[in-house]
C-alpha cells in the first residue's frame, strides 16, 4: 500500500464522539482552532494534543511531564483543550443550566433559535453539539483528508475485488480505474420500486461509464 492506515489522533485518522447524538471530533478539528489561538503551525498543535503533552497556562509553557511549574499536577492537553470543553458544556446542557450554556455558546460562535432553547436534556445537547462539532463534518473531513482516491486505492484493492484473472480486461480496467474501459458495477442495495418486482440497484462503478439506457449484464453473487 506503500503507507500504512494506522489509527491515529495525531494524523487525524481517529475521531471521538456519539453516533448515537451525531456528534464527533478530530484532533485536527481543534487543531485548527488552537493553532490560532496559539500562533503555532497546524501540524505541530496536532502533535501537541495528544500524548504526554501538558500546558503549563500560569508558566505558559509547553511540557511533556505533568508537573507544573508551582508544583501542581497538569493534565494532558487532550483533557485539558478537548475533553473538558466537551464535558463542561455537556452536563451544562443536559442541566439546563443555561446561563453557563449561554456564556460557552457565545465564545464558540453558536446560535441558538427560540425554538431550540425550548428544548430540554438530551434534545438540547444533541441540538448544540450537532451545531458545534456535527458528526457528518467529522467523518467528511477524514474522508477528504485522509481516504485514499480511487485511482490511488484500486491499485492495491483491484485483486480483492475482482476474483478473476489479472490479465483480463475487466481487472485491468479496475486496476487502472479506467473509465473508458470495461463497465464494472458493484451492487451493494437493491431498493424496491414498488411497481410489481422491479429494483432500483444502487452501487459504486469502478471502472468504465454508465449511462441511462445502457443494456448491462447482471450476475448474482453465485456466478
Amino acid at each position: 500500500m506503500g503507507e500504512q492506515q494506522q489509527i491515529d489522533p495525531v494524523l487525524g485518522t481517529a475521531a471521538f464522539g456519539s453516533a448515537l447524538f451525531g456528534w464527533a471530533f478530530t484532533c485536527t478539528h481543534f487543531a485548527k482552532v488552537y493553532s490560532k489561538k496559539f500562533g503555532i503551525d497546524r501540524d505541530k498543535m496536532q502533535q501537541k494534543l495528544w500524548g504526554d503533552n501538558y500546558f503549563d497556562q500560569k508558566a505558559k509553557k509547553w511540557k511533556t511531564e505533568s508537573g507544573a511549574d508551582d508544583g501542581s499536577e497538569l493534565k494532558r492537553t487532550f483533557v485539558q483543550f478537548m475533553m473538558e470543553p466537551v464535558i463542561r458544556l455537556c452536563r451544562a446542557s443536559m442541566n439546563g443550566e443555561m446561563e453557563k450554556v449561554d456564556k460557552m455558546i457565545k465564545t464558540l460562535g453558536i446560535e441558538l433559535k427560540s425554538a431550540e432553547r425550548d428544548l430540554t436534556g438530551k434534545h438540547l445537547m444533541k441540538c448544540i453539539f450537532q451545531k458545534w462539532i456535527n458528526a457528518a463534518e467529522a467523518l467528511l473531513e477524514m474522508i477528504i483528508l485522509k481516504l485514499p482516491s480511487p485511482v490511488k486505492a484500486q491499485k492495491y484493492r483491484a485483486a480483492y475485488l475482482y476474483e478473476g484473472p489479472t490479465d483480463d480486461v475487466t481487472y485491468k480496467s479496475i486496476y487502472n480505474c479506467d473509465r473508458d474501459g470495461a463497465l464494472s458495477i458493484f451492487i451493494s442495495k437493491m431498493i424496491p420500486a414498488g411497481d410489481g418486482g422491479r429494483f432500483y440497484a444502487f452501487g459504486r462503478v469502478f471502472s468504465g461509464t454508465v449511462k441511462s439506457g445502457m443494456k448491462v449484464r447482471i450476475q448474482g453473487p453465485n456466478y
